[in-house]
C-alpha cells in the first residue's frame, strides 16, 4: 500500500488550521454578541436622566473638555453596567458669550428639562447661569468657575467641583514671604472673576507684613495700547513683584507686551495664578518665550497609573476628533470635568430618579422664556446626593465641603525653555517645600533653584528705583530758626540753592551705606514753618519721594507715611531761667549738707548708741558710774566724741565694743559724706531753676513758648495750658529774649521743645538757662517715606551703621561741637542735701546690732543674778519689784578684774603723794611698801579692799590709805595703770 505523500499531509494540516481559526472567531463573535445583547437589555431597562453640558465648542479648552466629558460618561457605565439609571448628556455651545451661555441654559432647563447642568467654562458665564439654576432648583456643577464671587452660600444649587481662587492667596503670600518681598502689585482683568481674588490676596499679604501699593486693572477687551499704558505706569513705580490673575488669552497678550516693554528682564518678578498656569501647555512658542522666568501656581494632580492611562487614551481620542489640533496632555480642568461627570452619575444612581419631572412655574402664562421655566421636583434630592458623593477621582480625592471641592496642595512651576519646570509644592501643613512629602515649614528659599526673568541666578530684591532718569525728589523744610539742623540758602552770585545741616549730612552718610546706588535731589519746601504735618502729607500725596529734616516720628503721621528708625535722641522737655545762689554769704551753710530728717535721725542714734554702751558697761566699768548727772554727761560725751574718734573711756565688755565698732563705721561714712557735700556747696556756685515743674506753671498761670510748625502746641493744650498763654517762636535768639522778659513783661516763663533743639539752645545760653521738668516721650527725628516703601528697612539698617560708628560723632562735632557748655552747666547745678533715705541701710545695721547686743547682755544679767533678783523682789508690788531690780542693777559688780583696778589705783596714788607727804604719812607708806611689814598685808586689805560696791573704800576718812586714795584722781590712776 502506498504511503501518503508529503503534499497530502500539508493539505490536511492547513485545512485543520483554517477550521480551528474559524471556530475561534465564531466563538468570540458569539460572546461579543451576547454581551452586546445583555448591555442592550440593561440599557433598555435603565432610566434615562437628562443632564445638560454648556461648553465653548470653538476654544481649545472647550474642545478638550468635551472630549474628557464624553470619555467620562463612557468609562463610568463601562465600570458600572448594573446601574439602573443612565445619564444622557445634552451639549450646548456658549460661543464664548454670556448671553449665549444663558440662552443655552434656558433651552436646556425649559425645553430639554435637564435634571442637572455641567459648565459653563468661564466664571462670568457661570455667574449668570447659576441664578437660573437656583430659580429652577436644578444643580449646576462647575469644573472651571473658580471665581470667589460664586459661592454656594448665596446660591445653594451651585456646586464647585474645582478650586476657589481665594485658596491661592496663602501659597502666593508664602512665596512672597520666603524671599522677603515687601510690596506686591496684583494685575487682574476688569471683571468679577479678576477682582474676586483681590480681597483674599490682600489679607494674606498683610498677614506677612507685605503691602499692595497699587492695583493694575486691565479690561477684558483691552487693546495693546491700553495694556502698554498700564505697563508704563508700573515701570514708574518702585515695586517689581507682580501677581497676574486673568484668563489665558488676556494673560498671554499681557506677557507679550511686557516683554516688548522691557519688563521681562533682570529685577522683575512675575507670578501667575492657575488660570494662566493651567493653560501653559496650550500656548504657542511665542507666548512661552515671552513668559521665561515666570513662577506659576496650579493645583497639584498626582501622576498615578489611572491618570497615565487616561492621558494616553485622551490624546489618542482627541487626535481622532480634532486632527488639526495638537494632542497635548489633559490639564487640571479636563480632569475636574471627568470627575464632575462621575459625581453626577453616582448621585443620579443614588438618588434613584425614576420619574424626573418639573413643576409648572408660577407664571405659566408669561411671555418670556425665563418666566416659563419650571421648578425641578427632583433637584433638591439630586443636589443632596451630589454634595454627599466622595470617591477617588482622576484629579485626586473628590470630596465636597460646603459645596466646594477640597484640594490637597499646589504645584509651583518655573517657565524655562519650552515649558514649565516643577520647583516645589505648597500644602497647608508643610508650607513651601521642594518635595510634596516633607516636614519643612515655611522658610526662606525652600524651593528648587529658580531662573528669574532675564536669566539671572540672583534673587530679585523686589523693587528698584525707576530707570527713567528721574532721581528721587526729597523735600527739605525751610524755616528761619535752628539752621544747624537744616539750612536752605540761595547764593547771590550763582542763584543756586545750597542745602546744608546736621540732618542733611546724616542722610547723605546713610545713603552712601546702601548696597545699591539711589539717585536723589533735595527740593526746598517753603510752607513747612506753619506745620510739619503738611510737609509729611505731601509724601502721602506722592508729590515727594521722601522728607529729610528735623521731622519727629509721631503716631498720627504713621497713618499716612512710613518713618525710618530715629537718628536722634527723643523726648520733649522745657527750659527756664536760673537764679544764682552764692553760698559763701550764708551763715548757716554748714547745716545744708544734711536734710532735717537726717540731722534728727543722726542725733537720735548718737544718744541711743551711748545709752546702749552705758547700760552694758555701767555695772562693770567704774568710768561709767557716778552721780546721775555725771552718768548722763558720760553718755552724751562718749557718743559724740566718736565723731572725731577722741573717746578715752575704755570699754570692758565685748558686747559694747562690738556696738562701738559698727557705730564708728557709720560715723565715718556720715562725716565723709558731710565733708564732701559741704565742700561742694562752698566752692561751686549754685544754679537753681526759677520753675521746678509743669504743675507750678499751671498753678501760677504763666505763659509758655514753643517752636513754630511743631506738634508741641497740641501737647501743651493736652496739659491744660490756656491757648492764649501759648506763644510761638522761631529762633534761639527769640527763645532767650522771651525767657529774659518773663511773663510779667510780655515774654514767657518756660519754653517747651524737643531735646535736640533744647541742647542746641543751651550750648549758647548755658549760663542763664537750664533744662528742667519731666521728659515727655517721643521717638526722635526720622526720615519720611511713602507707606510700604522698600527703602525704609534698608535705610533704617544704614542708620544703625552710621550712628554706631565714628561718622556720627564726627557729624555731631561739626555742627554742635562737643557740647561741653551743657555738661559744665549740668555740673554747676551743685549737689543736693543728703537725705536719710540714702543712709537708711547704715542706720538699720547699727540699730539692729545695738539692740541685739543689749538683748544678749540682759539675758546674761538675768541668768547670773536670778537668785538675787528673786530674793529682792519677793512679796512686793509690781512697782516695788521694778524699783528693786533697778537698784540691784545699779550696784557695782564685784569681780577680780575690778579689784585689780582699785589696787593699781592705790599704788599709783602712793607714788603721787610721796612728793607732798608729811613724815607720818611717809612712815606709813614705808611700812606698806615693805613686804615684811605686817601692816602692809592686814591693814591694806582691811582698808583698801573692804569697800562697798556702791562707793569708795569704807575706811575712816583719817586713814592714810583712804587719804592717799582720795588724793589720787581717776585719770591719773588710769594713766599709771596703763604705763603712761
Amino acid at each position: 500500500m502506498r504511503k501518503p505523500s508529503h503534499q497530502f499531509f500539508c493539505a490536511r494540516s492547513l485545512s485543520f488550521f483554517f477550521f480551528f481559526f474559524f471556530f475561534f472567531f465564531f466563538f468570540l463573535s458569539f460572546f461579543a454578541s451576547h454581551q452586546a445583547l445583555v448591555g442592550l437589555a440593561q440599557s433598555t431597562a435603565a432610566v434615562p436622566v437628562r443632564v445638560g453640558v454648556i461648553l465653548d465648542f470653538e476654544s481649545p479648552t472647550g474642545k478638550r473638555s468635551r472630549t474628557s466629558i464624553s470619555m467620562a460618561i463612557e468609562d463610568f457605565y463601562a465600570a458600572h453596567p448594573q446601574y439602573t439609571t443612565r445619564v444622557v448628556l445634552s451639549f450646548r455651545d456658549s460661543h464664548q458669550d454670556i448671553i449665549e451661555a444663558a440662552s443655552a441654559a434656558v433651552d436646556l432647563l425649559g425645553n430639554a428639562q435637564v435634571q442637572a447642568l455641567i459648565g459653563p467654562h468661564t466664571s462670568p458665564e457661570t455667574e449668570f447661569v447659576v441664578h437660573l439654576c437656583n430659580q429652577s432648583q436644578v444643580p449646576l456643577v462647575s469644573f472651571s468657575a473658580t471665581s470667589p464671587a460664586l459661592s454656594p452660600a448665596h446660591t445653594p444649587f451651585f456646586v464647585r467641583a474645582t478650586l476657589n481662587d481665594s485658596s491661592q492667596a496663602s501659597p502666593i503670600a508664602a512665596l512672597v514671604q520666603s524671599f522677603g518681598w515687601r510690596n506686591v502689585v496684583p494685575i487682574y482683568e476688569d471683571s468679577n472673576y479678576g477682582a474676586g481674588i483681590v480681597p483674599s490676596l490682600i489679607d494674606a499679604l498683610q498677614s506677612i507684613d507685605a503691602r499692595v501699593p497699587y492695583r493694575a486693572v486691565i479690561p477684558t477687551s483691552a487693546k495693546d495700547s491700553r495694556i502698554d499704558k498700564e505697563l508704563k505706569n508700573l515701570m514708574t513705580m518702585q515695586t517689581r513683584v507682580f501677581v497676574v490673575h486673568m484668563l489665558p488669552d488676556l494673560g498671554s497678550r499681557l506677557f507679550r507686551r511686557a516683554k516688548a516693554a522691557g519688563m521681562m528682564t533682570e529685577g522683575y518678578v512675575w507670578i501667575t495664578t492657575d488660570s494662566v498656569t493651567n493653560a501653559i501647555e496650550l500656548l504657542n512658542s511665542k507666548d512661552i518665550d515671552a513668559m521665561q522666568g515666570v513662577i506659576g501656581f496650579r493645583p497639584y494632580m498626582a501622576n498615578t497609573s489611572k491618570t497615565i492611562n487616561f492621558t494616553a487614551r485622551f490624546k489618542a481620542r482627541f487626535g481622532l476628533e480634532y486632527p488639526r489640533l495638537e494632542a497635548t496632555d489633559p490639564s487640571a480642568f479636563q480632569l475636574w470635568a471627568y470627575d464632575a461627570v462621575w459625581a453626577v452619575a453616582m448621585a443620579v444612581e443614588r438618588a434613584k430618579l425614576s420619574n424626573p419631572s418639573f413643576q409648572s412655574p408660577y407664571k405659566a402664562n408669561s411671555s418670556s422664556d425665563l418666566g416659563r421655566l419650571g421648578v425641578s421636583l427632583t433637584g433638591p434630592k439630586l443636589l443632596d446626593a451630589i454634595l454627599n458623593t466622595a470617591f477617588d477621582g482622576m484629579a485626586g480625592q473628590f470630596r465636597l465641603l460646603n459645596g466646594q471641592l477640597q484640594l490637597s496642595g499646589f504645584e509651583i512651576v518655573n517657565i524655562i525653555g519650552n515649558g514649565p519646570r516643577r520647583i516645589g509644592f505648597w500644602t497647608p501643613t508643610t508650607g513651601l517645600s521642594p518635595l510634596l512629602i516633607s516636614t519643612a515649614s515655611n522658610g526662606k528659599n525652600r524651593l528648587k533653584p529658580i531662573v528669574w526673568p532675564g536669566d539671572p541666578t540672583v534673587v530679585p530684591k523686589g523693587w528698584q528705583i525707576p530707570s527713567n532718569g528721574m532721581p528721587l525728589r526729597i523735600a527739605v523744610p525751610v524755616k528761619p530758626g535752628f539752621k544747624k539742623f537744616v539750612n536752605v540758602e540761595t547764593e547771590a552770585t550763582t542763584n543756586k540753592t545750597k542745602i546744608t545741616g546736621y540732618c542733611i549730612d546724616i542722610f547723605d552718610a546713610v545713603m552712601k551705606k546702601l548696597p545699591y546706588p539711589v539717585p536723589y535731589e533735595y527740593v526746598p519746601f517753603y510752607d513747612s514753618s506753619q506745620s510739619y504735618d503738611n510737609l509729611v502729607y505731601q509724601v502721602y500725596l506722592k508729590k515727594f519721594a521722601a522728607v529729610v529734616g528735623d521731622t519727629t516720628i509721631l503716631a498720627n503721621r504713621t497713618n499716612y507715611v512710613d518713618f525710618t528708625m530715629p537718628y536722634t535722641e527723643s523726648g520733649v522737655s522745657m527750659i527756664v531761667a536760673v537764679k544764682k545762689d552764692n553760698n559763701n554769704n550764708n551763715a548757716w551753710i554748714f547745716l545744708k549738707p544734711l536734710t532735717t530728717d537726717l540731722w534728727l535721725m543722726s542725733l537720735a542714734f548718737f544718744f541711743f548708741t551711748g545709752f546702749v554702751v552705758w547700760l552694758i558697761e555701767h555695772r562693770i566699768n567704774p568710768l561709767f558710774r557716778g552721780t546721775p548727772s555725771q552718768q548722763f554727761g558720760t553718755i552724751f560725751y562718749f557718743s559724740f566724741s566718736t565723731l572725731v574718734f577722741s573717746h578715752k573711756e575704755n570699754l570692758e565688755s565685748n558686747l559694747s565694743k562690738f556696738v562701738v565698732i559698727i557705730w564708728v563705721f557709720v560715723v565715718l561714712i556720715l562725716t565723709s559724706s558731710y565733708t564732701a557735700s559741704l565742700t561742694s556747696m562752698l566752692t561751686v556756685q549754685q544754679l537753681q531753676p526759677t520753675i521746678a515743674d509743669v504743675s507750678e506753671l499751671l498753678r501760677r498761670g504763666d505763659s509758655v513758648g514753643y517752636q513754630d510748625g511743631t506738634f508741641i502746641v497740641e501737647l501743651l493744650k493736652g496739659m491744660n495750658f490756656d491757648e492764649h498763654k501759648l506763644k510761638n517762636y522761631s529762633t534761639p535768639e527769640q527763645y532767650a529774649e522771651a525767657l529774659s522778659k518773663g511773663t510779667a513783661n510780655g515774654g514767657v516763663t518756660a519754653i517747651f521743645d524737643e531735646i535736640p533743639y533744647l541742647r542746641l539752645f543751651l550750648s549758647d545760653y548755658y549760663a542763664d538757662y537750664t533744662m528742667v521738668g519731666p521728659t515727655y516721650k517721643t521717638d526722635g527725628f526720622g526720615f519720611v517715606f511713602p507707606r510700604g516703601s522698600p527703602l525704609v528697612p534698608d535705610v533704617s539698617r544704614a542708620i544703625l551703621n552710621v550712628t554706631e560708628g565714628e561718622e556720627m560723632a564726627r557729624i555731631e562735632r561739626t555742627w554742635f561741637g562737643n557740647l561741653t557748655n551743657i555738661q559744665a552747666q549740668s555740673s554747676s547745678s551743685g549737689s543736693a542735701s543728703l537725705a536719710f533715705w540714702s543712709f537708711r541701710g547704715l542706720f538699720l545695721i547699727t540699730g539692729l546690732v545695738s539692740i541685739l547686743m543689749l538683748i544678749i547682755y540682759l539675758i546674761i544679767f538675768f541668768c547670773k543674778e536670778w537668785d538675787k533678783l528673786k530674793a529682792a523682789t519677793s512679796e512686793r508690788t509690781v512697782w516695788k519689784k521694778v524699783v528693786a531690780v533697778s537698784k540691784h542693777y545699779d550696784r557695782r559688780e564685784s569681780t577680780a578684774h575690778t579689784s585689780k583696778i582699785y589696787q593699781e589705783d592705790v599704788v599709783a596714788g602712793e607714788r603721787e603723794a610721796n612728793q607732798e607727804q608729811n613724815p607720818r604719812e611717809a612712815a606709813v607708806l614705808h611700812e606698806l611698801n615693805n613686804p615684811e611689814s605686817p601692816k602692809r598685808t592686814s591693814n591694806y586689805s582691811e582698808s583698801i579692799f573692804d569697800y562697798s560696791p556702791d562707793g569708795p573704800p569704807t575706811t575712816e576718812p583719817s586713814s592714810p590709805y583712804n587719804l592717799i586714795y582720795q588724793n589720787t584722781s581717776i585719770e591719773r590712776r588710769t594713766e599709771i595703770r596703763e604705763g603712761r
